[in-house]
């Protein structure tokens, strides 16, 4: 059985504004400082496992991914629709060449520090694929956040032959729910447990399966998505089917339209992880993977503070600082305030500043 991947690449990372614009967003930074962008390491990541490579994007993002992973396929996304309907999507187009294969979503603007674990990971992901699961990969949290979505692992299946320590990988779980972002008392809860792990939005599945999937629970996406999948490679009937199909398509996420509502029928599994993983999804994130390799070059009382600018910046007595100094704009905040900044990034809309956007 085969193995294929798809890379969503979208979005504008609000919350890294102004570091991440809408022309240039986070996907294509080089956000750790290694020397590629978010994009080309998690493709590279990937390729070791992967007979293909789909990197879903949008039409004013197709030439830079194109330029930044020339080996992997480019599937322009028609319009945005959520991450369902463009994982549908390409995973159709893979079914349709391979009728056994195994696909795999993964976010194209995640850090994963510990490539080994993941390698880990993933086998037993794909494993419990193989064996007609959805599978996700859960990450071992270290702190109550309540920046994430949990998912509440349940019985081990070790017993079950094809996946976990049966085959040699590692320990995979039953799901007894997904649950959205908690507040800080239900996080620690959720932490105090040893049962809850951090949602990554990693799924692993037979391309059948999981349109099969969509097709019980929202036929009104699957149905659409199979005719235009089957009208794709004409260029002009791509553009009729456009039209006809994925225009009146629902926005809709894969996590509600497939990955909940499977799991209450049993059909979901998790593999715990701790690869280092971050999704960067805003200044405290990001401060902790760069740690003090990019700290203010003259701080006083303001531990944890980072400064991502061109010229010398003196933080005094704020602790967490951030500063990020653009050719635009200058974003001054803190880790605390993390959450907050896609709020700055409106404000600019709003001021008629669309330049900064």
């Amino acid at each position: 059985m085969s193995f294929h991947t798809i890379v969503p690449a979208g979005g504008i990372g609000s919350r890294l504004w102004p570091l991440s614009r809408a022309a240039r967003p986070k996907f294509l930074l080089d956000l750790g400082g290694e020397g590629a962008s978010l994009l080309q390491r998690t493709v590279a990541r990937l390729a070791p496992f992967a007979m293909s490579q789909t990197v879903v994007t949008g039409a004013a993002h197709a030439a830079a991914v194109r330029e930044q992973v020339p080996t992997a396929d480019i599937l322009v996304e028609p319009s945005m629709r959520g991450t369902m309907p463009a994982i549908a999507l390409a995973a159709e187009l893979v079914r349709r060449r391979d009728p056994e294969a195994v696909v795999g979503s993964f976010a194209a603007d995640h850090h994963i520090r510990d490539e080994r674990a993941f390698g880990a990971a993933l086998g037993s992901a794909i494993g419990a694929a193989e064996a007609g699961y959805v599978a996700t990969i859960g990450i071992a949290p270290d702190s109550p956040s309540t920046a994430y979505g949990y998912i509440h692992a349940g019985n081990r299946l070790s017993a079950v032959a094809g996946i976990g320590e049966a085959s040699g990988t590692g320990p995979v779980f039953d799901v007894r729910e997904f649950v959205e972002k908690p507040d800080s008392a239900r996080a620690a809860r959720y932490l105090e447990t040893g049962e809850f792990l951090w949602n990554a939005g990693i799924f692993v599945a037979r391309a059948s399966v999981l349109m099969e999937a969509l097709e019980r629970y929202h036929p009104e996406i699957a149905g659409p998505v199979r005719e235009l999948a089957a009208r794709w490679g004409d260029a002009t009937l791509r553009a009729e089917a456009i039209e006809a199909f994925w225009k009146p398509l629902p926005v809709a996420v894969i996590d509600r339209a497939v990955a909940e509502p499977l799991s209450e029928d049993g059909g979901v599994v998790v593999v715990p992880a701790d690869m280092g993983w971050s999704d960067i999804g805003d200044y405290e994130s990001l401060a902790r993977l760069l740690a003090d390799a990019k700290g203010p070059r003259i701080a006083v009382d303001s531990p944890g503070s980072l400064s991502l600018a061109s010229k010398p910046v003196a933080v005094v007595g704020i602790e967490g600082a951030v500063v990020v100094e653009m050719d635009d704009v200058v974003l001054v905040t803190t880790r605390e305030a993390a959450q907050k900044v896609k709020e700055a990034r409106e404000e600019a809309r709003e001021a008629g500043l669309g330049s900064l956007l």
